[in-house]
């Protein structure tokens, strides 16, 4: 597979995602969420073939829109967290390499901790409470003093504006480089 073959699956992949998840949007019934991890499990299982041959998607290669999209099917590889830890260490050396977004390794990093019961460093991730039904609200966060400055340094915004826009259900911050 061409980069160019490749930049344009990891799109449609990423679109078909997103439609997905846009049927969630409001009360969603347990087909919608069905639906989602069917799209999931599909994606995990042709990213992980892309990963084996060619690597982490980079850049350069595949282009800003597939790189963004690339870090999105590991983002929401959720239901098979030994692949999302293997992208996540990808996704670092890409970073190191000028090749992804830093602001991508910061919402992986935080869903693998959050799935490791770990605290989350960023403070991308939130959740609606145990039952899913009560105010969106972050998940724990380790060393919140600092969390301004962390963020800062892979290119977020203060997180009072970004938990403010979370709450508003607009998802800032995730877009394309």
């Amino acid at each position: 597979m061409g980069h160019g073959e490749l930049a344009a699956e990891l799109i449609e992949r990423m679109d078909r995602d997103q439609r997905a998840r846009s049927e969630v949007a409001g009360p969603a019934t347990g087909d919608v969420w069905a639906r989602v991890r069917e799209v999931d499990t599909d994606n995990t299982a042709w990213f992980r073939t892309v990963l084996d041959r060619c690597g982490w998607p980079r850049r350069s290669e595949v282009g800003a829109d597939a790189s963004t999209a690339a870090w999105l099917l590991a983002q929401h590889a959720d239901l098979d967290p030994e692949f999302q830890r293997r992208c996540l260490s990808l996704l670092e050396q890409a970073v190191r390499d000028g090749e992804a977004q830093p602001s991508h390794l910061a919402y992986l990093t935080d869903r693998v901790r959050r799935a490791e019961d770990r605290p989350q460093l960023y403070g991308t991730q939130f959740w609606g409470g145990p039952d899913g039904r009560g105010p969106l609200q972050p998940q724990p966060i380790e060393d919140p003093e600092r969390l301004d400055e962390r963020r800062r340094s892979v290119g977020l915004g203060p997180f009072a504006e970004y938990a403010t826009l979370m709450r508003q259900g607009e998802f800032p911050d995730q877009d394309r480089d």
